[in-house]
């Protein structure tokens, strides 16, 4: 009896402890509302809100399409990063090679989160405030995203393990072997050459505005 009464106060400590916090943290958010202070709410995608994005009203009107063209080249290194992922577990599961599924893992869950925090946020965030830093932070990071394209365009074995991106060796290799596997790394070739294009549109255009802007 004396344990679980203890228990029970333990209980409802922690429960009290909890609603404070939770007090706490609205009275935070309704001072910073008061103060002004933009609060950026989570509103994409739709269906399952992870990110915040709201161009057409953050965006100055002059940039959004710049900033969309910009949106575009991040949605296409999703879908590069996605389906390479894909094609790689076809290849697994013919040839059996484990570490081409770890690697096409890596690729997708650390790409996809890195690409948006590290070089399209801080766009994102150059754009609405005008910050030098946030650009150059932005063209470092993006040449590094550029470079990476190449080199899963062409998918040389000697950067990375064999078949684990689908560029044009890994494709060529896959196609003389099963066909079906080598028409998965083709479109996956396809989509990085696309995505190189995209980004060297990017950063050019990106470029000529912050030079203009200076």
């Amino acid at each position: 009896m004396q344990d679980s009464k203890g228990k029970a106060r333990e209980l409802s400590s922690w429960e009290s402890d909890l609603k404070r916090r939770e007090a706490d943290i609205k009275r935070r958010e309704e001072a910073l509302k008061n103060a002004g202070v933009p609060m950026e709410e989570k509103n994409w995608p739709p269906f399952f809100p992870i990110i915040h994005h709201d161009i057409a009203n953050e965006i100055p009107a002059n940039v959004q399409r710049l900033q969309y063209l910009a949106f575009a080249s991040w949605l296409g290194i999703v879908l590069c990063l996605s389906w390479n992922f894909i094609a790689v577990i076809v290849c697994w599961i013919k040839e059996g090679d484990s570490k081409l599924f770890f690697l096409a893992t890596i690729y997708a869950l650390l790409g996809i989160p890195l690409s948006y925090l590290i070089w399209y946020r801080p766009l994102y965030r150059a754009m609405r405030t005008n910050s030098a830093f946030s650009f150059g932070w932005f063209f470092l990071c993006y040449l590094i995203h550029f470079g990476f394209c190449i080199i899963a365009a062409i998918a040389p074995p000697i950067v990375f393990h064999g078949k684990s991106l689908t560029g044009i060796l890994a494709a060529i290799d896959t196609f003389s072997e099963h066909i079906i596997i080598g028409i998965f790394y083709f479109v996956g070739f396809g989509l990085f050459c696309l995505e190189t294009l995209l980004s060297i549109a990017v950063l050019q255009r990106v470029y000529m505005y912050f030079r203009g802007n200076k």
